[in-house]
């Protein structure tokens, strides 16, 4: 089992005051004790300089190194030295740290970058700042969870690239989407006016930079741990066949819209339309549940607190209910439902939109724990030996 899900399963169990923060949670502080966050680049209270390590997903307050542009983590005078992504400074404001020694000058999320809006455009700075923190986001989970990030270096490598392109003056549509490793946003997305008006036009319940993010790397790894491989016939026995006509898929669903009982086997219409879809939708919805599960515990939260009657999952809604490590799967899905109810009362109290606005039925929690069997699967994270 790989070492997040082991922590995230013992946090889940644990008795309040026996919790213990695994490597990478969410809850960071600097040395003067002041609360720190992920994207934070100076303590309010000390006013100390603050980075993020990715190898080791911890906010750092920092010192200044021996060599100008270098830096240290306070309180480690011997420890490792860092430089900042070339990325800090404003539009993009990355607050990630390299090694001092890397050739490279761009972390590891920004070195992901093919292609980004041009800055001459006054309003494309403040929608790249935005869209590099959702990437940003996704990239620390991916991480988190151990799966391989590879930068692609020429068209079908294998690799992972981003194109973040604003519309041009032509005004011809641009759509997010994958295609053999390459992600590509229309930063528009980032404005929010733009986002609601798309998001009601096209009826969707949720619609934001980081579900386009989580939704577009799941076609990334659906290429690089399904196809062709050992879970390709068991992914068309949950899923279905993805040989199917995607075109007309699309069209058919454009048209005709959902079938009228989409919501017993689907987390949403459009996973609906093609089994491609049905895997990228659920995947971004596992990397919802994950993050945000991961959130709560790090801030001491859990289902343990919580006082919501609910009939939990059991193993008869897993597509495989003999699975030895199903159990501790279904911990993690009936933490989720219990926390995203009391999310939406909040949300609600405040007169907002659900947090969640979804129902989890069934057939989609054995959709979600064949994600989870295929990501532990490919995770480099293990246990460190005791």
């Amino acid at each position: 089992m790989s070492y997040f899900f082991d922590a995230i399963n013992r946090q889940l169990r644990a008795p309040k005051r026996q919790r213990v923060r695994h490597a990478r949670a969410k809850a960071f502080q600097c040395v003067c004790g002041q609360p720190i966050f992920f994207s934070n680049t100076e303590c309010l209270n000390c006013h100390r300089q603050l980075g993020f390590d990715p190898k080791r997903g911890h906010v750092l307050a920092l010192d200044e190194g021996a060599t100008p542009g270098t830096w240290r983590e306070s309180g480690r005078a011997r420890g490792k030295t860092y430089k900042r992504c070339a990325n800090f400074t404003l539009p993009a404001l990355c607050n990630w740290l390299l090694p001092a020694h890397s050739p490279e000058t761009l972390c590891t999320a920004c070195n992901l970058n093919r292609t980004i809006p041009d800055l001459s455009v006054l309003e494309n700075g403040p929608l790249w700042f935005k869209v590099e923190a959702a990437k940003r986001q996704m990239i620390a989970q991916l991480m988190t969870l151990g799966l391989p990030i590879r930068r692609s270096e020429e068209p079908d490598d294998g690799g992972l690239a981003f194109d973040l392109l604003a519309p041009g003056a032509d005004g011809a549509p641009l759509l997010t989407g994958h295609a053999q490793g390459l992600i590509t946003i229309n930063v528009l997305e980032a404005d929010d006016a733009y986002r609601v008006k798309v998001r009601e036009d096209m009826r969707e319940p949720y619609r934001t930079l980081l579900g386009h993010f989580r939704h577009e790397i799941g076609h990334y790894y659906w290429d690089q741990l399904i196809a062709g491989g050992p879970w390709l016939e068991p992914f068309r026995q949950v899923f279905g066949d993805e040989q199917a006509d995607y075109a007309q898929a699309l069209q058919r669903n454009y048209e005709q819209g959902p079938p009228a009982d989409w919501d017993l086997h689907f987390i949403s219409t459009y996973a609906s339309c093609h089994p491609w879809e049905d895997w990228a939708e659920t995947w971004a919805h596992y990397l919802h549940m994950m993050d945000t599960l991961d959130t709560a515990i790090s801030f001491g939260v859990t289902r343990m607190s919580v006082e919501q009657s609910y009939e939990p999952f059991t193993t008869a809604s897993l597509y495989d209910p003999q699975d030895p490590e199903g159990q501790a799967f279904l911990d993690l899905v009936n933490a989720w439902v219990a926390l995203t109810g009391v999310l939406n009362e909040l949300s609600r109290s405040m007169g907002q939109r659900d947090f969640y606005p979804f129902v989890l039925p069934a057939e989609v929690v054995g959709k979600l724990q064949f994600v989870h069997r295929v990501v532990k699967g490919a995770s480099t994270m293990r246990i460190p030996p005791q």
